[in-house]
């Protein structure tokens, strides 16, 4: 588990600050809406699965998706090895726009959940993944 809050956190350090993301939805950011809990809840970190909003559309989002090489693709969460998704086009795929967002799920959204690979191995895929979508 600290292998798998460790490298969550990198990527949130790594995407938050990336040119192609519009927002990182994880709670150990301030700006989050649950925030307060993840600090009262979990002191020691927590949440390796969480989402964020690359900046494009749907096409961008799935894409990117698709061209990563470490990260499967797959609907499942908290395995050992990371995970990537796009919730609107898969999981969610039934669900009309509007309760998408009601859910927090816009057409960009990726879902990851970080796996316990070595953090540079996860870094470099993402960064090859956006290098792709550019």
């Amino acid at each position: 588990m600290e292998r798998h809050v460790s490298n969550a956190l990198k990527v949130v350090d790594f995407l938050k600050g990336h040119p192609q993301v519009e927002k990182v939805n994880h709670p150990v950011l301030a700006e989050h809406r649950d925030h307060a809990l993840y600090q009262r809840y979990f002191p020691k970190g927590g949440g390796s699965i969480f989402t964020f909003e690359i900046k494009g559309g749907a096409d961008k989002a799935k894409k990117f998706t698709e061209t990563l090489e470490l990260f499967s693709l797959l609907a499942n969460v908290a395995d050992v090895k990371s995970l990537v998704i796009h919730p609107a086009s898969t999981t969610h795929s039934q669900v009309d726009e509007k309760d998408l967002l009601v859910q927090g799920i816009k057409p960009n959204t990726v879902r990851l959940s970080i796996g316990t690979e070595h953090i540079d191995d996860i870094i470099d895929d993402l960064k090859h993944g956006f290098e792709t979508v550019k």
